[in-house]
């Protein structure tokens, strides 16, 4: 489900105090843990992930790992107390996964409560947690996107040609993979990005309207397979 645009998956728990999930596997008994893609949204692109020693035991609300970002640095807390097992070691080379994929390879750690302990206290479905998770991201006026933007362009009162002409330009400077939100007031707009689209090879992830403004996060493809001609 999603919950203000942002990704709610129904297949685990959510700890929304510590803004954290737990998914427990039946195999082994343990919970996977990690942070709400809200979250994820809120801290902005993670730079580094640290995560604390192995510890024979830890209690909820206690730190897994430090996390940083331009405009945050702190814990990411358990919800789940018990024996940290394992720890997600591919994050100190791939920290953004932590914000583009946070309910997949973005996960922290995991723990195994001591016995066949009922679910964790504090823990609740996705439909329990909605309508104060929904508060929080627009008080907070989080906005998820399916990738974590590395700049912004902000055009407003611009033509769309000359748009179109900065952004290939911006992109021609940054490696393949670059995502790139567009904030344009020009009414046009989402017809001409489709073209270029079609015409660059490069993709429109998501696309918003927020009254008179659009918003677009696009992506430099490593290999753009443009679909029609491009014009002139």
């Amino acid at each position: 489900m999603e919950i203000e645009g942002c990704p709610i998956p129904e297949d685990r728990l959510y700890d929304l105090e510590l803004r954290a999930w737990a998914q427990r596997s039946d195999a082994d008994g343990t919970w996977a843990v990690g942070v709400l893609a809200p979250f994820a949204s809120f801290i902005g692109p993670v730079d580094k992930v640290t995560h604390r020693p192995l510890a024979p035991t830890i209690e909820r609300g206690r730190s897994l790992a430090m996390v940083e970002s331009v405009r945050f640095t702190g814990a990411i807390r358990t919800p789940v107390s018990g024996a940290v097992v394992a720890q997600n070691s591919e994050l100190a080379s791939h920290p953004r996964w932590l914000n583009d994929d946070p309910y997949g390879r973005g996960w922290i750690a995991k723990v195994r409560p001591p016995g066949e302990a009922p679910p964790p206290a504090g823990l609740e479905t996705a439909q329990a947690v909605g309508p104060r998770l929904a508060d929080w991201i627009r008080r907070e006026r989080i906005r998820c996107w399916p990738q974590t933007p590395d700049f912004q362009m902000v055009e407003i009162g611009v033509e769309c040609a000359a748009i179109l002409t900065q952004l290939n330009d911006e992109l021609a400077r940054r490696p393949a993979g670059t995502a790139v939100l567009l904030v344009t007031d020009e009414p046009t707009s989402p017809i001409e990005m489709e073209r270029w689209s079609d015409q660059t090879g490069h993709s429109v992830l998501a696309a918003r309207r927020d009254e008179a403004l659009y918003t677009f996060l696009v992506r430099k493809e490593e290999r753009p397979r443009p679909r029609v001609p491009r014009r002139g």
